[in-house]
């Protein structure tokens, strides 16, 4: 009887032991990583460090041109997401940019991707819910959006900051990443059919 409990147990540590070994594999390497979180952190600190400057530098109404007619400095808060959606609601906000976080971290170790595209576009995107993160923690639900683009009188685009742009470029780099690694596979199932 003690046999076959040694069996089994052995066995079940044998079979532990290949799910981790091949689990393993998958992780990220050690570029992967410097990629990832240098990525992470410098975009992280450039969004907080952006966000100071120009909120220490400029007084509520303030505007600072950049490019005359087309770019500008302003102070803007904003309780919502993109476009100002979800308005007041810091409580939602703040759960999905941590189940955000999480939903990454959780791609990035375990996605098993070794393209460096997903890498970075994975780090950008990080830092970006990071920046806007801080803000609705540490800022009472708004977040400090700054960059003003507008055209005249009839076009003005919402104020954005550095981390909004992290999200936007990081989403971007994943759907050419997507697009990059679907095309070749596309051309083999064809040469194969």
């Amino acid at each position: 009887m003690t046999e076959k409990r040694t069996e089994k147990s052995n066995a079940r540590m044998s079979s532990i032991r290949a799910f981790l070994k091949h689990h393993m594999k998958m992780l990220p390497d050690s570029k992967a990583h410097f990629i990832f979180w240098s990525l992470t952190a410098g975009g992280l600190a450039l969004d907080l460090w952006t966000k100071k400057v120009v909120f220490d530098r400029l007084e509520p109404g303030e505007i600072l041109p950049v490019i005359d007619g087309f770019l500008q400095l302003v102070r803007a808060l904003n309780n919502g997401a993109a476009f100002g959606l979800f308005s007041g609601k810091s409580y939602f906000l703040t759960a999905t940019s941590i189940i955000a976080l999480v939903a990454i971290f959780v791609v990035f170790l375990f996605g098993g991707s070794r393209h460096k595209l997903v890498h970075i576009a994975l780090g950008l995107f990080t830092a970006g819910v990071c920046g806007n993160l801080y803000d609705r923690i540490f800022n009472n639900g708004s977040v400090r959006d700054f960059i003003d683009v507008y055209y005249g009188e009839n076009f003005n685009w919402p104020a954005f900051n550095i981390a909004d742009s992290l999200l936007c470029i990081g989403v971007g780099l994943l759907i050419i990443s997507t697009l990059l690694t679907e095309m070749p596979a596309r051309k083999h199932d064809q040469q194969h059919k």
